[in-house]
This record gives structure tokens, sequence and C-alpha cells, in this order.
């Protein structure tokens, strides 16, 4: 069974470009995957098609309106739903969060915020989990979006030509970053490939490529360690 996502979001057209090329439109094609970005404002009831509002007690900004995000929600989610509202005070979105989702999720509703973010009610009682892609602001939440539906599509079985691509990567398999790779030609620019890549010994380019991640990950990334 394909993996379903929904994507709730105030602006459907931009998702039309990074889902039509590269790995997620290729797992689309291969029925991987089907993603839907849904438009808000065709849950909303009045001529305006309003979806935001002031928010009570005063301050900058609108808040997201709970009423059109419950209908969507509730118009799309099924037994199999999980419900992920995009957003700051979620917990840090990471290579794991993707993993647990690609291998166990059979429908993801996406809740993309925008301005101010949403009324509490939504996270409250709609919501099964928030996450953050980082520690700043985007201006909504369709580029998180965007970005989980990436990593969670490029993991599921069949979307990469290669299965080992998902663990031998940054993040992958022990959790370490990867390890520095080359091509052709061996110099460029005075530049060498290091001599054990070039001698076709399997287990000592193992070895080699298993010391330059933990090098790696020590001097750019150790809070991974």
């Amino acid at each position: 069974m394909a993996l379903r996502i929904d994507i709730i979001t105030l602006f459907p057209d931009i998702f039309f470009g990074p889902f039509s090329v590269s790995i997620v439109d290729r797992a689309v094609r291969a029925g991987l995957v089907e993603i839907h970005a849904v438009d808000l404002r065709e849950f909303t009831h009045d001529r305006h098609k309003t979806v935001d509002d002031t928010p009570y007690g005063g301050g900058p900004g609108m808040l997201m309106k709970p009423e059109p995000l419950f209908e969507a929600v509730r118009s799309l989610k099924t037994e199999r739903s999980q419900v992920i509202l995009t957003g700051p005070r979620g917990k840090r979105f990471d290579q794991k969060a993707a993993v647990s989702l690609a291998a166990s999720a059979e429908h993801l509703i996406f809740i993309c915020g925008h301005y101010e973010g949403v009324d509490e009610r939504v996270r409250m009682a709609l919501a099964d989990e928030e996450y953050s892609i980082g520690d700043y602001i985007l201006t909504s939440g369709n580029l998180a979006a965007m970005v989980m539906t990436d990593a969670i599509v490029r993991l599921l079985p069949g979307a990469l030509g290669d299965s080992r691509s998902g663990v031998e990567e940054s993040f992958g398999g022990e959790g370490l970053l990867e390890f520095p790779q080359y091509t052709r030609p061996p110099v460029f620019e005075g530049l060498e490939t290091p001599e054990i890549l070039l001698r076709g010994d399997h287990g000592k380019v193992e070895a080699w490529r298993r010391a330059e991640s933990w090098n790696e990950t020590v001097r750019r990334r150790p809070d991974l360690i």
C-alpha cells in the first residue's frame, strides 16, 4: 500500500515544483507515495474565505482559526492517519523521525502553520505530533512540510536506486556523518584522491570509510557522538 501524504496549506501551488522532480517524483510515479496539497480555504464558509483572526488578549499578527482546520483534518482523517503540525514549539525533526515515519506511517496529514501560528485548540485536539525543522522562524510551515516529506519519501523501500544509500549517508546507520567521497579524475588541480580508494581492496576501503566517518563527526558535529 502506498503511503498517502496530505498537506493542508494556504498555498497549495508551491508544492508542485519540489515534488515534481527527482526522487520524490519518481516515488510518486512508481506508486510508492501519493502526495496531495489541500487548500485550506476550501473549508471556509464565508465569501472572503477567511482563515485567520486577531488573537484574544491582543498582540501582533493574526492566528489561523480553528474551524477550517478542524473541518479539513476531519475530512481527511481515517483510523490509520497521523496528524503532524509544523511549528517552532515542536520537537526537532531528525533522521530518526524520518526513518520511523517511513517505516510505519500509512497516512500522514501535515498542517502548515502560517501567520503567528494556529489556535491552540488545533494543537491540543488535532495534532498527534508537532515537529520543528530547526531553531529559526519561517514565513509558514510549507517549507517545513516539504523538507519532512522529502526526508520521509526518499526512505520508502524502492525510492532510492540503491538500498544502501539511505544507510551509507550522514545520520544513517550508526548516526555518524558521511565519509568523504571522490570520483574521477584521481587528481584534480593538484588535489589527490586518497590512494587507498584506488587500490580495489574493499576491506581496507570499508575500514577507511568508517574511520573517516568517525573523524568527520568528531570534528564537525561532536554533539552526535
